[in-house]
């Protein structure tokens, strides 16, 4: 019993670690903590990571009805729908709260990890990042397909980026875009992000190739885990990165409200 007490708690730190190292890897503009639900809202980008509540402790359950009730303020206030990010930090209590007002799931995700000392990266291509920022925000809306009123709330988030982080661009010969990547070096920690490929582009290897010009660069400026996200339903990201070597490391969902809050 003491010993899957220990690996519980062993999860929980990794979990916990990984999950700050994302808040730090893709900032929300403005996070507020009510106990350790932490409250992240970003009214210039609609990203739901950005856009939620993030319960960081599975002892934290107290008076939960009246602080999901506080939240649905705030977020009302910011004109974005409540919605909470379950992980394995959040209480059991407040899983029930929620299955009981018949909040449903979307959006099934896996963070993936990697020892990047394990991996062979040695025939990777060395790619120089871009130091143009706005270059590499042009290219990311082009290759999503992200429309152009996105662009001043995605200049937000990279800008507000505090871990180093490099921009990566792959262009055609025209000088098009056709994949980009974002790597954050956090101490020991690399975070990949922001990965994509134009859809004429995708099934050639061109992700595979990105991905790993991203962790050589990470290796070389010291990161030792490599981590990375992807919805569950994404089969060819899920094929990639198991591929590549890493593992699946704990999975979350987005819960709504009824009616979507």
């Amino acid at each position: 019993m003491e010993t899957i007490e220990a690996e519980r708690l062993r999860q929980f730190a990794i979990v916990r670690r990984l999950e700050a190292a994302g808040f730090r890897a893709w900032p929300a503009q403005s996070t507020v903590y009510d106990g350790t639900w932490a409250v992240r809202i970003t009214p210039s980008f609609p990203a739901k990571r950005l856009n939620s509540v993030n319960p960081l402790d599975p002892g934290d359950r107290s008076d939960i009805p009246a602080r999901i009730d506080r939240a649905r303020k705030r977020f009302a206030q910011a004109g974005r729908p409540l919605i909470f990010r379950q992980s394995p930090l959040a209480p059991p209590e407040l899983v029930a709260e929620l299955d009981a007002q018949g909040w449903s799931r979307e959006a099934e995700s896996i963070v993936f990890t990697a020892d990047l000392t394990a991996l062979d990266l040695s025939d990777a291509i060395d790619r120089i990042p871009i130091r143009d920022g706005e270059r590499y925000l042009e290219a990311s809306l082009v290759v999503h397909e992200r429309p152009a009123e996105m662009r001043a709330g995605l200049w937000e988030v990279l800008s507000s980026i505090r871990p180093a982080a490099a921009f990566f661009v792959q262009e055609n010969r025209r000088g098009l875009a056709i994949a980009t990547a974002l790597a954050i070096t956090d101490n020991d920690l690399a975070g990949i992000l922001d990965v994509a490929v134009t859809p004429s582009m995708r099934r050639k290897g061109v992700a595979r190739d990105m991905i790993r010009t991203a962790l050589r660069h990470t290796l070389h400026r010291g990161a030792r885990t490599g981590w990375l996200q992807v919805e569950a339903v994404n089969e060819g990201g899920l094929a990639l990165y198991r591929g590549l070597g890493f593992t699946e490391a704990y999975r979350y969902v987005y819960r709504m409200p009824p009616g979507g809050g």
